[in-house]
């Protein structure tokens, strides 16, 4: 008798937790189609806080260009006062890495003509 009040707990508990679930499902469908909005309002308005921060984003890329240009310096003219002898490949690839990010910045500029 103590297993079949078990087994009918447990059964009223499964049906319970798959009510709640079937009822929270149907509620979180219900309230996105209430509130759905024109597709094209959603992509135009992406487009426009995507245009909005660009120009913060390239701004964002040269601040970083000239940090790391910054950095690139000092540990060049650490390793050309050392006398060691891979600083001319040291100071290229940071010269490098500064031109990169300063050419995609005004590339991505140029391409999406923003």
């Amino acid at each position: 008798m103590d297993n079949s009040i078990k087994q009918a707990k447990k059964q009223a508990f499964l049906k319970t937790l798959m009510f709640c679930c079937a009822w929270l499902t149907f509620n979180y469908i219900f309230s996105l189609s209430c509130f759905a909005q024109d597709g094209n309002a959603g992509i135009q308005e992406a487009t426009n806080k995507v245009k909005g921060y660009f120009d913060t984003g390239c701004d964002l890329m040269y601040a970083i260009g000239s940090v790391v240009g910054i950095i690139g310096a000092i540990k060049v003219f650490n390793k050309w006062n050392a006398g060691e002898p891979d600083t001319n490949k040291v100071a290229a690839a940071w010269f490098g890495s500064c031109i990169f990010l300063v050419v995609v910045a005004t590339v991505l500029k140029s391409f999406f003509g923003i």
